[in-house]
Order: structure tokens, then sequence, then C-alpha cells
């Protein structure tokens, strides 16, 4: 019998073909909601309407200018964040169009949850 997970240094790793995938997070008007890291405008987390080459628009967007708890997006993306005060996340914005997008990352229900319950971050 093969071993479903593994744990290394804490980290629980799942067997691709133990039928234990990831859950992602729920679409809206079947558009995945996705973490996005652009060349230099930064990272955002929403729903993408479309996308040609390295251009996408997103709706429902936030920034995501600090995050605490996570260490990486490929974390954040999986679990959210662990310390969600100490969070910088802007205020959602109903529509933005990326440029130079390097990185989309599938959001799981569990993390899209953590983001959307991180505090609007605003001066």
């Amino acid at each position: 019998m093969k071993p479903e997970t593994i744990k290394i240094n804490e980290v629980e790793y799942i067997r691709k073909d133990s039928g234990k995938l990831l859950e992602v997070a729920e679409k809206l008007n079947n558009m995945p909601y996705c973490i996005v890291r652009t060349y230099s405008a930064g990272v955002f987390a929403g729903y993408i309407e479309t996308r040609v080459g390295q251009e996408v628009v997103m709706r429902h967007v936030r920034r995501i200018w600090y995050w605490d708890g996570a260490a990486s997006l490929s974390q954040l993306a999986v679990d959210g964040v662990s310390k969600p005060d100490k969070c910088k996340f802007a205020m959602e914005v109903n529509k933005i169009e990326l440029l130079q997008v390097i990185e989309i990352l599938e959001v799981t229900e569990k993390a899209k949850n953590s983001i959307c319950g991180v505090p609007i971050w605003k001066v």
C-alpha cells in the first residue's frame, strides 16, 4: 500500500494520484479565482476574466502588497495566510487590466476565504 501523504520538515505533501487533490476556489461566472504576479505592478488576487498572452483582465481584485503567515505565493494560494492582521491587502476594485503577467496560481477555497478575510489596508 502506497502512503497518500508524506511530511517533510513539517510540510505535508499529497500524492498526485491519491485522489486528495486540493479543492480549487469556486468560480464566478466561470472565472477562476487566482493569484497573479506581474513583472513590475505587483501581485493581485481575484477572478481572471480573460487572458491573452501576458495580458490579463481580472474582476473583484485585491492588490497583495505584503503578506505574513505564508512562506511564498504558492503557500498563499494553497493555505492563505495565518497572520491576516499583519498583511497589507488593498481594497477590492471591480476590474483591472494587468500587463506583463509572469505567474498565475489557481487558489483553493481555503486560501480564497483567507485572502478575502484580510482587513483592508489603507491610510
